[in-house]
């Protein structure tokens, strides 16, 4: 019976051969046997039935599984994903989604629109300081003579353009440096990227500053027109247009070349001293895991580390905020002439107030841009590590 089914499978199959001896013959009959009755895969019984349907051997389909690649997100692999704020089952968005990117710009867009308008008139005294060292000769000097001469209502001059100016600037700082953090992440993989992650976190930021200033520059003229020109106009609404007048479009793109001097130094230090002080401060002062920390806990660190990170970046970018206020406030002077008149000394005019500034300024922008992740439910990556460990 079995050689009988045999044969005619075999000749359905193209495989028969006229008798032979010996062990040709039981190895022709083995290898039949486990065509028919042994376990193969389904492709071959399909192909199989459809050849001799009247005699085909009864089969189960089963279905084959293959490995899975480890899951990827825009190309990243999930050991970025961990999020410390909330759990990873509950996190709104993607990791590098355009979601997280644009909710992280409406972070820096709070972050940098709020916080510098609540300083508006410490702003406004440290410009007064920087342009005219004569009249001004102290912070609490300053505040005298503006409040004396202005009413209190004059130290809030500037505050529509310091909002919109860095409202827009925040949008482009924190929005970028995410995009960049990522992108030369990949570019790097994943072992260079911890090795070299300050040189990251600069590359990225700076990058980030660059489109940032351009988007800053308009309204940064305007305001240090208005705070340091009095009677030349106290609202946006008369300045801007009587700026175009009478410089046209270069009034509000002059200072660009000392913002990017002030600025692009300043958002590597932001960037780079804050990620550095909170791994540090995790790895040091912290008694517990970052992922052990409450909302709170963490939101706490922040602050802290932010602060510290402001001391540095205004000491750092203190010399070209000189030029940037003295040029804006002239015509026709360039950022070269002003910094040999202000000379070595002059650039460091009003320090204490800016430090007092940023530092303030700086822990509350962190704050509140990861108070926007915490409440968003964005996903937070851990401090980067070593991958062999």
């Amino acid at each position: 019976m079995l050689t009988g089914i045999c044969s005619v499978n075999a000749r359905s199959l193209g495989l028969y051969e006229p008798p032979v001896e010996g062990k040709r013959r039981r190895h022709l009959r083995t290898a039949l046997k486990t065509l028919l009755f042994g376990k193969m895969y389904p492709t071959t019984l399909t192909q199989l039935a459809r050849a001799n349907p009247f005699s085909a051997p009864l089969f189960t389909l089963q279905q084959v599984e293959e490995p899975k690649p480890s899951p990827k997100i825009n190309g990243q692999s999930n050991r970025r994903l961990a999020a410390a704020a909330v759990a990873d089952s509950d996190v709104s968005c993607e990791f590098g989604s355009m979601k997280y990117y644009a909710l992280c710009g409406f972070g820096g867009i709070l972050s940098c629109g709020i916080t510098h308008t609540a300083v508006v008139p410490l702003d406004l005294v440290k410009c007064r300081l920087q342009v005219d060292p004569g009249k001004y000769k102290s912070i609490f000097n300053g505040f005298s003579i503006t409040v004396k001469e202005d009413g209190v209502r004059g130290l809030a001059k500037g505050w529509a353009p310091t909002f919109i100016g860095y409202s827009m600037q925040g949008l482009c700082k924190f929005g970028f440096y995410e995009v960049f953090k990522i992108l030369y992440s990949d570019l790097l993989g994943e072992e260079n990227t911890y090795l070299w992650r300050t040189s990251l976190y600069l590359a990225a930021s700076a990058s980030a500053e660059f489109f940032a200033d351009i988007a800053l520059a308009p309204m940064e003229a305007c305001k240090v027109r208005i705070q340091t020109q009095p009677g030349y106009a106290n609202t946006l609404r008369e300045c801007a247009p009587k700026m175009y007048a009478e410089e046209g479009l270069w009034a509000f793109y002059k200072g660009v070349v000392p913002l990017w001097m002030r600025q692009i130094p300043y958002t590597m230090m932001k960037f780079a001293c804050f990620e550095r002080t909170v791994e540090a401060l995790y790895k040091f002062v912290v008694p517990k895991p970052r992922s052990e920390c409450t909302k709170g806990e963490q939101l706490v660190v922040t602050f802290v580390a932010g602060y510290i990170a402001g001391v540095f970046c205004a000491i750092v970018s203190h010399p070209a905020d000189s030029v940037v206020s003295v040029l804006n406030k002239e015509k026709g002077s360039t950022a070269v002439q002003v910094l040999k008149r202000l000379g070595p000394k002059g650039v460091w005019k009003g320090l204490i107030a800016r430090i007092i500034m940023i530092g303030t300024l700086t822990a509350l922008q962190w704050f509140i841009y990861d108070s926007v992740k915490v409440y968003f439910r964005l996903p937070r990556p851990l401090p980067l590590r070593c991958p062999s460990h």
